[in-house]
């Protein structure tokens, strides 16, 4: 379970949607109020989500199609994660007075990119045991 890669890729998913959401910020208003995940319910359950969907993924290791639907969803939900981030970031640049935006912003692509890396593997692997069965 540890020694393969998909786990390793998980593990790193999970860090960046539970952990880093503390330490980056979403935006900066113009009255230099700091925006953090945890300010907002939706942004904060749908991190967690995403961290518990990734932790859940890793503990399937022995149903590797299960695994693979489950990077799938965990995905999809980083998307809808980053679609709620576009669509404030678009209505906050001309309605509210918003100075800056952060690099929190940012943290569903890269759990994106860490889940489709942890996918790749996991649909290697199960390559890899298909070709041995058809061996027997």
């Amino acid at each position: 379970m540890i020694q393969r890669i998909q786990t390793l890729y998980l593990l790193l998913a999970s860090a960046v949607s539970a952990g880093l959401i503390f330490v980056f910020h979403l935006w900066i208003t113009g009255n230099d109020v700091v925006i953090y995940a945890k300010d907002n319910l939706l942004y904060l359950a749908l991190f967690l989500a995403s961290a518990a969907l990734s932790l859940v993924t890793i503990f399937k290791y022995k149903n590797r199609k299960s695994q693979f639907m489950l990077g799938r969803l965990n995905i999809i939900l980083n998307f809808i994660l980053l679609g709620f981030f576009v669509y404030q970031s678009l209505n906050l640049s001309g309605e509210t007075n918003v100075s800056e935006k952060g690099i929190g912003m940012l943290l569903p692509i890269i759990s994106i990119v860490f889940l489709a890396l942890a996918n790749k593997a996991i649909k290697k692997d199960e390559d890899l045991v298909k070709s041995v069965d058809r061996l027997r």
